[in-house]
């Protein structure tokens, strides 16, 4: 194999077979587990950074199963944006690995917690590398249960069990679509290789309706996994799992590999246009009821979980415009920030021993390197030039702005439309949450206990996602000539995914190319969030800015009450089947059982009695037949 193959195929398996290792180490083996873990995912770093500078694509695969008309392989493909995506899994699967030995510095359960967060490392990079679509399924369930178990993992909460139960049976409700869409895809294209899949489409060999009914499928997945409406609910409610874990799931692995995955298979969604819109109608919603609910949170995990929500949208927004270059750009910069801002929340609630915004405040005295960090990261979120969030943000709104035409606000279609206006308005309203976050924790009287920096392993990660949270967005300056321009949205030769195979490229454009209108009201939108948010604040430091949602904010608080919506549709609904299906059961089924059981048990008793009796009746026989017999005898005798 060449080198950028086996690098390829380390990326995976070197922190699998750590988390596989680490499931044997007692519990409570701290070094060891935390040794491993962080070797592991520093290995599959080190890997991945190596793939980038190569720029060299990697393939290479092994046959699997031959099931006659159909063959699955296992394999690897990775080009410079797996590559890109793969570094960043690694940084932040590492940097949580080094956090987390401080922050669960108490945790008797250590060492499965280490593990799982490799083997959770491995499964996105299974997804990350994957050239099949089989074994891209392998990565995807692994993922699921891995977040099961790391969102369950502290077992003094009694909401983490539930929260676990819940981010695994919404995702499983989408899984069921998603297998659904491979297996249209494979058994179509008599390959589930990826490459394989895709030169169907393109040949004409998979039919359009095929394509099409297989994308809507595969949507549910994504859905799911990267908790767009109507599947977004899990994602709030597993802020019950460890900090550290919350930046995993939210930066580096669940959620992005439903945008990751859509981005992999791109040319199939392009040749589906009715998939795409689905995909932009869920973009907009996603990302307005995100940013609505994160605005009346209390809790700050809460706060970042729906803006996670709401981000995504954009990243599932720049797909449906025609743009994966835009997605899986605000993908990477998401990943730092997002990172950042959880790791940056962790340092917050460990100093202030809450979650609880209103039991905060004024801990920018005490917590400067953590104050400052955790600014860097919200005005990347909100979208504030120079910082990284702006530039993949405006890419987004501008591939919304240009849609299929490639020209600004010409015959927009209507969805593309639907984007741009939704993603304006997310932007003023992201803008303001992010400022209510960043004054109600560090400025102001102080609510609660007095801040402190947390150990060294703990803020040494924040300072380090700091940096391309600032300058990961500087890279759209590179000129399109150089071998990077793949990051300013070069050619789809230099950043495809798939491109070099299929010839599915799109039109590129240049952070310079941005147009300045959409850019303009995009800072319009930002400046008034931030503006509004602050002079709310003004008005009262002690006060919450949120009070001015009035009676909206508790139906904001509530994610507008969709789990209400959920248990009154789905969850009541499937109870009353089961019910009636255990009552019926059981007076059914088990009447006919104990019935028969009860009819056997009486006949066997009857026969029992029967057979019990049967020597005595003959004894009395013999016994009267022998008296009969000797009176006979006496007679004759005396006759």
């Amino acid at each position: 194999m060449s080198l950028p193959t086996v690098l390829a195929v380390l990326l995976p398996t070197v922190p699998g077979a750590a988390g596989l290792a680490g499931l044997l180490v007692r519990p409570a083996a701290r070094r060891t587990a935390a040794a491993l873990g962080i070797a592991a995912t520093a290995v599959a770093l080190v890997a991945a950074v190596a793939l980038t500078a190569l720029r060299q694509t990697a393939t290479g695969s092994v046959t699997l199963a031959d099931l006659g008309d159909v063959t699955v392989h296992v394999g690897v493909r990775v080009d410079p944006v797996a590559a890109a995506v793969a570094v960043a899994v690694g940084t932040v699967a590492l940097l949580v690995q080094v956090y987390s030995v401080a922050y669960l510095d108490r945790d008797d359960r250590y060492a499965p917690y280490a593990a799982q967060v490799s083997l959770f490392c491995a499964a996105m990079l299974t997804v990350v590398v994957a050239s099949d679509l089989i074994q891209l399924l392998v990565g995807w369930e692994v993922m699921g249960i891995c977040s099961y178990l790391l969102i369950a993992h502290d077992r003094t909460l009694p909401e983490a069990p539930a929260a676990a139960v819940k981010a695994f049976l919404v995702t499983r409700v989408g899984d069921v679509g998603f297998w659904l869409g491979v297996i249209l895809l494979g058994t179509g294209a008599d390959s589930f290789r990826i490459d394989d899949v895709i030169r169907a489409a393109a040949s004409g060999e998979l039919s359009h309706a095929r394509v099409t009914a297989a994308c809507l499928l595969l949507l549910a997945g994504v859905a799911g996994k990267s908790a767009q409406f109507p599947l977004h609910t899990w994602l709030p409610d597993a802020m019950a799992g460890p900090t550290p874990i919350s930046a995993l799931i939210h930066a580096a692995t669940m959620v992005a590999a439903g945008i990751y995955v859509v981005a992999r298979l791109y040319p199939l969604f392009l040749g589906a246009p009715a998939a795409l819109t689905v995909l932009g109608v869920m973009a907009a919603v996603t990302m307005l009821l995100g940013a609505l609910a994160a605005t009346a949170q209390d809790d700050i995990k809460r706060v970042l979980a729906w803006s996670t929500v709401s981000q995504l949208a954009y990243m599932a927004g720049a797909l449906a415009a025609g743009s994966d270059q835009a997605a899986i750009f605000h993908l990477l910069t998401h990943a730092a920030f997002k990172a950042l801002l959880f790791l940056a929340a962790g340092s917050v609630i460990h100093a202030a021993g809450t979650n609880l915004m209103s039991r905060m405040g004024g801990l920018r005295r005490g917590m400067p390197v953590t104050f400052w960090t955790m600014t860097v990261g919200l005005a990347a979120l909100a979208g504030v030039p120079p910082f990284a969030g702006f530039w993949s943000k405006e890419a987004v709104l501008d591939a919304a702005a240009r849609g299929s035409s490639g020209t600004v606000l010409a015959s927009l279609a209507p969805v593309h439309l639907l984007v741009l206006v939704a993603g304006l308005v997310t932007v003023a309203i992201t803008a303001w949450y992010a400022t209510r976050l960043w004054l109600r924790t560090f400025f102001g009287a102080s609510r609660g206990a007095a801040g402190h920096e947390p150990a060294r392993t703990m803020w040494i990660p924040l300072v380090v996602l700091a940096v391309p949270a600032v300058g990961l967005g500087a890279l759209t300056l590179v000129p399109r000539t150089t071998e990077f321009g793949w990051f300013a949205y070069a050619p789809a030769r230099h950043f495809g995914v798939f491109t070099a195979a299929s010839g599915y490229g799109r039109g590129a454009f240049g952070g310079a190319e941005l147009d300045p209108v959409v850019v303009a009201i995009s800072l319009a939108m930002t400046a008034a969030g931030v503006l509004g948010a602050y002079l709310l604040w003004r008005r009262d430091t002690a006060a919450d800015p949120a009070r001015v949602l009035g009676r909206a904010g508790a139906l904001f608080a509530a994610g507008f009450r969709l789990d209400d919506v959920q248990r009154a549709l789905v969850v009541r609904p499937v109870q009353a089947v089961a019910t009636a299906v255990w009552l019926g059961d059981a007076r059914v089924v088990d009447g006919g059982v104990t019935g028969t059981a009860r009819g056997a048990r009486r006949l066997g008793r009857t026969l029992a009695r029967l057979h019990t009796g049967l020597p005595g009746y003959l004894t009395a026989v013999l016994a009267g037949a022998l008296v009969l017999g000797l009176v006979a005898v006496l007679v004759g005798g005396v006759r």
